[in-house]
C-alpha cells in the first residue's frame, strides 16, 4: 500500500516559491545592467583615438596634447592625437560621429565645432546634440585680440579709430569659416562699426604663420598659440576678449574694459564621443578626465597657457552645449555670416 504525504502548497510569498521569483526578478534585473559593466570592466581594450579637428599648434591641438598622456597613464593605453582639419572643424567631428560608439574614439570639441557651426552651415553633416554624447567641459580660454607690430595700434581705442578711418583696408585671419577667431573678430566688428576684411586659413597655426610675417594684420584667438609669440614681442596684444583680465598678463585690459561692456568672446573646449556611447564608458572617462585636470602638472600646464580649468559633468556639459548655440548663432546671424 502506498502511502501518500499531503502536499504542502506554499504561498507566493513564502518558501521555495517566493526565493525562484526573487532569483528570476534578480535575473532579469542583473541582465538588464550586464552590458554597461561589461563596457566598463572591459574598456579600454586597445589605443584611444582622440580626435583634433584642427591641424597642430592651434589651441585646440594644445589643449588635447597637454592632457592626452595623462589619460594614457590612466588608462593603460596609448591615447593617439589624431589630427583631422577642414570645413571649420566639420570634417574632424564628422569622423567621431560615424566611429564606433565604443568609448575608442573621442573628439575634442569646442565653440566653433559644436556652437558655432549649427547656425553656419545650412547642411552640417552632424547635430552636436543628438549624435554627441558629452563627456567632460575641460578649460575655458578667453581670446586675445592681438596686431602685428606693423599695426601703428597700442590700444583697443587706436584700433577702433584706425579701422574707421580705413574701412576694409585691414584684415584680420583665423583658423577657418567658423572658427573661434572668425566668430569673435565678426562679433568685435559688430560692437565696434568697423569694417575688416576676413581671411580665412586652415588652421590657427597656419593662420598665425601668416600674421607672424604681416600678410594679415589682427587676430583675435585663444592664448595657448599666442602666449610664445607675445612673449618674443612678434604681435603686440591689445586686450584681453573675456570677463576679467588674465594672471599671466594683469596689465592687459578687457575689451568691455576699453569702452565695450560686456564684449566677452571666450573659447571652450571639452571631450565627447559618439551618441550611444554606454554609459558606464562614458563615466569611465568623465572620471579620468577629472582625476587628469587635477593633476598639479597638467594643471599648471593649461594655466600657463591662459586656459582656466572647468569642474563639469556629463549633464552640464550637454547643457552648456545648448546655451552656447543659442548665444553664437545670433551672432551668426546678425552679422549675417554664411559659408555654404
Amino acid at each position: 500500500m502506498r502511502c501518500w504525504r499531503p502536499v504542502r502548497r506554499w504561498p507566493l510569498t513564502e518558501g521555495p516559491r517566493l526565493a525562484a521569483i526573487l532569483a528570476i526578478l534578480l535575473g532579469l534585473s542583473t541582465g538588464l545592467a550586464l552590458p554597461d559593466a561589461l563596457a566598463q570592466q572591459r574598456f579600454p581594450q586597445r589605443a584611444l583615438h582622440l580626435i583634433v579637428p584642427f591641424p597642430p599648434g592651434g589651441s585646440t591641438d594644445i589643449v588635447a596634447r597637454a592632457i592626452g598622456q595623462s589619460m594614457a597613464d590612466g588608462l593603460g593605453q596609448a591615447v593617439i592625437i589624431d589630427n583631422r582639419p577642414g570645413a571649420g572643424g566639420s570634417i574632424g567631428v564628422e569622423a567621431a560621429v560615424r566611429a564606433p560608439a565604443d568609448g575608442h574614439t573621442i573628439v575634442m570639441g569646442h565653440i566653433g565645432t559644436l556652437a558655432v557651426n549649427p547656425a553656419l552651415y545650412a547642411h552640417l553633416a552632424y547635430d552636436p546634440l543628438r549624435d554627441l554624447a558629452p563627456i567632460d567641459l575641460i578649460a575655458l580660454v578667453p581670446n586675445i585680440l592681438v596686431v602685428h607690430p606693423s599695426v601703428p595700434a597700442s590700444t583697443v581705442q587706436e584700433l577702433v579709430a584706425l579701422l574707421r578711418a580705413r574701412p576694409g583696408a585691414y584684415s584680420y585671419a583665423s583658423g577657418g569659416a567658423g572658427s573661434a577667431a572668425h566668430l569673435a573678430v565678426e562679433y568685435f566688428k559688430l560692437v565696434t562699426g568697423t569694417d575688416i576684411v576676413h581671411v580665412p586659413y586652415k588652421g590657427t597655426g597656419p593662420a598665425l604663420t601668416d600674421l607672424l610675417g604681416g600678410q594679415v594684420a589682427l587676430t583675435m584667438t585663444g592664448l595657448p598659440p599666442l602666449a610664445p609669440q607675445i612673449r618674443a614681442g612678434k604681435v603686440r596684444a591689445l586686450a584681453v576678449a573675456g570677463s576679467q583680465r588674465l594672471a599671466q598678463m594683469p596689465q592687459l585690459p578687457t575689451v568691455a574694459e576699453a569702452g565695450y561692456p560686456g564684449f566677452a568672446a571666450t573659447q571652450w573646449y571639452g571631450l565627447l564621443a559618439p551618441a550611444g556611447t554606454p554609459a558606464a564608458i562614458i563615466e569611465r572617462l568623465h572620471a579620468e578626465v577629472v582625476r587628469v585636470v587635477a593633476l598639479p602638472a597638467v594643471r599648471a600646464r593649461l594655466e600657463a597657457e591662459g586656459a582656466e580649468p572647468v569642474d563639469s559633468s556629463p549633464a552640464r556639459f550637454g547643457t552648456f552645449i545648448r546655451s552656447e548655440i543659442e548665444r553664437w548663432g545670433k551672432v551668426v546671424r546678425d552679422a549675417r555670416i554664411r559659408v555654404d
